[in-house]
């Protein structure tokens, strides 16, 4: 795997803004791989987490890109 290709985690939430931080992020061309623990320890048999175990990854080249959007929208979420 080339240092471009590994992704770092950004964010961890419930499913609606999830939904919505990813919609932001592939807007700007940023490719998210998003990790939900509920629904794989559901589909494995038994409770894998709770509904904030959601989180997006982004590659470690758009990183800071996606920082920038991510804090944007936790300040647009507290409002």
């Amino acid at each position: 795997m080339k240092n471009t290709d590994r992704y770092t985690k950004i964010y961890s939430g419930n499913q609606v803004s999830v939904i919505l931080l990813k919609g932001l992020l592939q807007e700007a061309a940023i490719a998210v791989i998003e990790k939900n623990e509920q629904n794989s320890g559901v589909i494995a048999g038994f409770v894998g987490g709770t509904q904030s175990t959601i989180s997006l990854s982004v590659q470690e080249f758009d990183k800071a890109k996606a920082e920038k959007i991510v804090a944007a929208f936790k300040a647009q979420e507290t409002k």
